[in-house]
């Protein structure tokens, strides 16, 4: 039921025009988004690669209701990779279509894609497509499939969600076009006739998917923060003789600092999505959506804070 609630809360822009302003609100988003400026964000950058861990960098912000907005963000992307260029840092970046307009004119998102990717091609910058509702999912995939990886080749990536029914489906096909992909679970409200209802469910999925692309040859990303997952993962990669260097895990920016640090000692590749941007509530909900015991632990965390003022 909390999941839900927070789900549901995470679509009311007017509780975001509320909570923007609010001392604590801002505390608690501090924990999962890098601040609200390009700044703020190359600082968490560079202290994750001191540790060694490399980075996702994403400007927060989906469905735009203008072409001017989709332009805006198109530029607010293309200043990313040319910041991670200029200052060298050990990061690429990730872009959802939804930003770029693909619910207002297919035309106009394919033609603000298509900047950013030559932008990232002449850099020599990955660039992932994030995934976002099912909603979005054939679009983005067929868009994906049918002309950015013929294009852009190893130069752009996408994601799968475990929780979508059709994503073992997707992943094969995806595999056949040697196609690079991020694997997590989700973390959108979806109806049952599309997404797993039951942990367990998406739990399984995720491990035959994760197999999958491990055995496919192409270094992929493994997104969870699912230890007994990731322990699998590394049992399985052993067994098979996959070496750390064929995929990388990765993670959220504030979530499981101590795992990714762990991971990073023990010799595997690691890399932190880390959001920034204005547009941080959506994020914040569905982040602690998918695990609410986080809600426990920020607000712990805040009135130690207040403890030790």
């Amino acid at each position: 039921m909390l999941r839900q609630t927070l789900l549901f809360l995470s679509e009311q822009k007017q509780v975001f025009r509320f909570v923007r302003t609010n001392f604590l609100a801002q505390k608690v988003a501090s924990r999962f988004v890098a601040g609200e400026t390009l700044d703020t964000a190359v600082v968490a950058v560079r202290d994750l690669n001191e540790k060694g861990i490399t980075v996702s960098l994403d400007l927060l912000g989906e469905s735009v209701t203008t072409a001017d907005e989709a332009r805006t963000a198109t530029a607010g992307a293309i200043s990313i990779l040319d910041r991670i260029a200029a200052e060298k840092l050990q990061s690429n970046m990730s872009v959802k279509l939804s930003q770029l307009g693909l619910d207002l004119d297919a035309a106009l998102c394919r033609e603000n894609i298509r900047r950013i990717l030559d932008r990232g091609k002449e850099l020599g910058i990955f660039v992932r497509i994030d995934m976002e509702s099912s909603a979005h999912t054939q679009r983005t995939l067929d868009l994906f499939e049918r002309e950015l990886v013929p294009a852009y080749d190893s130069g752009v990536g996408v994601v799968l969600q475990s929780y979508l029914m059709r994503s073992e489906a997707d992943a094969e096909r995806l595999i056949g076009q040697k196609a690079l992909v991020r694997l997590c679970k989700g973390a959108y409200k979806e109806p049952a006739s599309v997404a797993f209802p039951d942990k367990r469910d998406v739990d399984r999925s995720y491990v035959r998917i994760v197999e999958r692309l491990l055995l496919s040859g192409q270094r992929h990303a493994v997104a969870t923060h699912d230890e007994a997952i990731i322990d699998h993962v590394k049992r399985f990669a052993k067994e098979k003789g996959i070496g750390p260097e064929r995929f990388e895990f990765q993670m959220l920016y504030g979530i499981r600092r101590d795992l990714q640090e762990a991971l990073r000692r023990d010799g595997y590749a690691v890399r932190v999505y880390v959001p920034f941007g204005t547009h941080w509530y959506p994020y914040l909900m569905r982040r602690l959506a998918e695990r609410p015991a986080n809600i426990v632990f920020i607000l712990g965390s805040l009135a130690k804070e207040g403890v030790r003022r």
